[in-house]
């Protein structure tokens, strides 16, 4: 079994995390395990109504969606697993349960260590055509911070760098909340801003998790169940 992708970008600092955070972050490929978190989004959506219209051209995408709520349902599935190009990788499946409609929001983030400097790479949406780097950190609390670093956009054959004038940073934070619930629950903001839209996109909420194991027989390393397979792969970084 590899080292969890976050245990291997982080080095020293993954000791530092809150111990609920790193079995949350625990995952590794061929583990026979995965991750499966209920809870419910204080916020989460779009809160500028005129940029909605836009958004709801890119629904299709799945990672950005034009509605917004407040005490909204979810679930997240988490699957480690080797991904078609041998990266360790970690697939995150949600389902947000809107009045009348579920979103469906996906990524795959994988360590790359083709580059000077090895990190994690999230790539986002059904067709994983959106990729950032990640750039994480610790606090003295022992949350863990991550903060998206330039995109690319892949269309077909092309290799788009987006400029800072128009690329979305997204700000991130997780951490455990002893003090929630009966036994604490585990929490996260997210912010996505982009600097000519404002914020395009925030959810924040507390949840649940559990591991579970694989049904049948032990699942290898590039085991991922099919609902949670994007419909398109992308090695580039």
């Amino acid at each position: 079994m590899t080292t969890p992708i976050y245990e291997r970008a982080l080095g020293g600092d993954f000791a530092r995390l809150q111990p609920e955070l790193q079995e949350y972050f625990s995952l590794a490929p061929g583990s026979g395990r995965y991750g499966v978190g209920e809870g419910v989004f204080d916020v989460v959506g779009c809160r500028q109504q005129w940029l909605r219209p836009l958004l709801r051209l890119t629904a299709g995408e799945e990672a950005f969606f034009p509605e917004y709520g407040e005490r909204i349902p979810f679930r997240i599935e988490n699957h480690a697993h080797l991904d078609p190009f041998g990266r360790s990788s970690l697939t995150a499946r949600r389902e947000i349960q809107f009045p009348g409609r579920t979103r469906l929001f996906h990524d795959t983030t994988s360590f790359d260590d083709s580059r000077s400097k090895p990190g994690l790479v999230d790539y986002v949406g059904r067709y994983r055509r959106l990729v950032t780097d990640l750039n994480l950190s610790v606090t003295a609390e022992g949350r863990l911070r991550g903060v998206s670093e330039s995109s690319r956009l892949f269309l077909g054959a092309l290799r788009i760098p987006l400029p800072a004038a128009l690329d979305a940073k997204a700000y991130a934070e997780q951490w455990w909340e002893p003090a929630e619930g009966e036994n604490g629950k585990h929490r996260i903001q997210v912010k996505v801003i982009q600097p000519q839209l404002g914020l395009v996109l925030v959810y924040a909420g507390s949840f649940d998790y559990r591991l579970r194991s694989y049904p049948g027989q032990t699942a290898g390393q590039g085991h991922l169940p099919g609902y949670a397979r994007p419909d398109r792969w992308e090695s580039r970084v």
